[in-house]
């Protein structure tokens, strides 16, 4: 299932409150750590709120992109009915949403995933 996360400072919430009733949808998470979040979820309602999202977002575009490609995927055909090529194709956009993360701390690299997923020749 895709997700989208906001954080903020809980001190400054208001904004994903904000978004939160424009949207009508997510709910927010207030963490022990003093940051507030607002969790989407569900392929069709991310990439809807993506692409209302998409000409606004400037630091994320990239990420964005792949994210709506990988969703559309998704709504109509579950991962475990996917071709190969399908399959490499979603691998492909996680390693450039990963790729685009400001940290990514897993060892697992690309070859290793196609691997598991016995998608080498």
């Amino acid at each position: 299932m895709a997700t989208i996360c906001l954080y903020q400072d809980t001190r400054h919430e208001k904004p994903l409150l904000w978004m939160r009733k424009v949207f009508g949808i997510g709910y927010i998470s207030r963490r022990k750590d003093g940051i507030s979040e607002l969790r989407i979820n569900g392929y069709k309602t991310v990439k809807e709120i993506l692409l209302q999202l998409q000409p606004f977002i400037k630091f994320k575009s990239i990420q964005t992109k792949a994210l709506i490609e990988s969703c559309t995927m998704l709504e109509i055909v579950k991962i475990s009915d996917m071709t190969k090529q399908q399959l490499r194709k979603i691998v492909d956009l996680a390693f450039i949403i990963r790729k685009e993360n400001y940290a990514s701390h897993s060892t697992l690299n690309k070859k290793d995933l196609y691997e598991r997923l016995g998608l080498t020749p």
